[in-house]
């Protein structure tokens, strides 16, 4: 039996991930270590662990590395105190691979001691570009790192053979967060919106917006601007969710629970859950802000995406997703856009197998010796 070590660091990512971490539970020749660290160690962030224990998946180890701030230098010391933790879990229990997911900063560190301790990385939607954020960096850098390539979209799988990897190693399997819609059984739209919040029968959106982390001293600008967009539209109620724990999320935070406190057609909540918030996105009448929810969930419920500013930039995005400027009156008339625009369901990013098929391609190359870490690089 091999040992699968998948590694979540955030409640979006872990919603993400459960498909694929019930997936390799359910392989006989495949053992899950669940790693959880990150902000769901963190009481500032709601101790989301607690939703992982709720959902009865065992938890390997639990392994805090997140700094108590979210400026620069803070990020920093995650990511060295992910070195540090991860070393003494990689060391003494030598996992045959570790499965990461995307583009966060703290993964660079946990890649790197994978890296030295000669454990091959599977690497879930590389390939990908968001030009207004650090992650685009980090993305490409986790690709040269890992060995195997599960990407969303036949472009990304070709961008990361670009970037040297073999293409018997880089694999096409769409995106695990439309398994999730395909096949979770969601709440009931009354419900869904009793368990938000959100008044019945009055039109809602939900919002979830992040700092540009390439852009300088912008952050507070564009959620102030986002705010008075809202303000003007108060006809629809607005569930804004926190944004990640990256450089000027706490400044993001604070305005949105701030206008939250003073409208009555707002509210905050820092930790939707996967089930109710993939629910409520489904009933909403658009999704607001700079998510990648936006580009890769909502378009399959036929969920209209205004798309704020440059953090997506890059991104293959569905016609369902309407881009626009940080800018109060480009919002409003992208939000009167959204209104307007009949839902209907696109689906760009895998068919609902993709968890099935990253597994199966696991289990191959482990079961039948066939990862040799000595890469070359694949010149096209």
């Amino acid at each position: 039996m091999k040992k699968i070590a998948i590694v979540t660091a955030t409640r979006a990512e872990y919603g993400i991930l459960i498909p694929l971490i019930h997936a390799i539970r359910n392989k006989p020749e495949l053992e899950l270590k669940l790693l959880v660290t990150g902000t769901h160690l963190s009481e500032k962030y709601g101790m989301t662990v607690q939703i992982i224990e709720e959902d009865s998946i065992p938890i390997a180890e639990r392994i805090p590395i997140l700094e108590e701030g979210n400026t620069p230098y803070d990020i920093s010391l995650t990511m060295a105190n992910a070195i540090r933790g991860f070393a003494k879990y990689f060391q003494k229990e030598k996992p045959d691979m570790v499965v990461i997911l995307g583009d966060r900063t703290e993964m660079l560190g946990i890649a790197s001691v994978a890296m030295n301790e000669r454990i091959p990385i599977a690497h879930i939607h590389g390939g990908e570009i968001t030009q207004g954020a650090i992650d685009d960096c980090v993305r490409h850098a986790l690709t040269k790192m890992s060995y195997l390539h599960f990407t969303a979209m036949e472009p990304y799988r070709k961008r990361v053979i670009q970037l040297g990897e073999a293409p018997s190693r880089v694999f096409n399997v769409g995106a695990l967060g439309v398994e999730n819609i395909l096949k979770m059984e969601l709440l009931k739209e009354t419900e869904a919106r009793k368990r938000a919040g959100i008044p019945q029968s009055v039109k809602y959106s939900v919002v979830t917006f992040h700092p540009v982390t390439l852009e300088n001293n912008t952050v507070n600008d564009q959620a102030i601007e986002l705010c008075k967009a809202m303000q003007k539209r108060n006809d629809i109620f607005y569930l804004i969710t926190g944004a990640n724990a990256d450089a000027g999320g706490d400044t993001v935070n604070h305005i949105f629970q701030k206008f939250a406190k003073k409208c009555n057609n707002c509210r905050f909540d820092n930790n939707l859950g996967t089930l109710l918030y993939l629910s409520v996105v489904k009933y909403a009448d658009f999704v607001l802000g700079n998510s990648s929810s936006g580009i890769l969930e909502a378009p399959v419920f036929g969920t209209p995406t205004v798309n704020i500013g440059d953090r997506q930039r890059g991104r293959i995005m569905p016609e369902t997703v309407i881009n626009c400027k940080p800018e109060c009156n480009e919002i409003l008339q992208a939000i009167r856009q959204a209104n307007e625009m009949i839902h209907v369901s696109s689906i760009l990013y895998g068919k609902g197998d993709t968890s099935e098929r990253i597994t199966n391609i696991i289990t191959d190359f482990l079961m039948n010796d066939k990862i040799c870490l000595k890469k070359e690089f694949y010149d096209r």
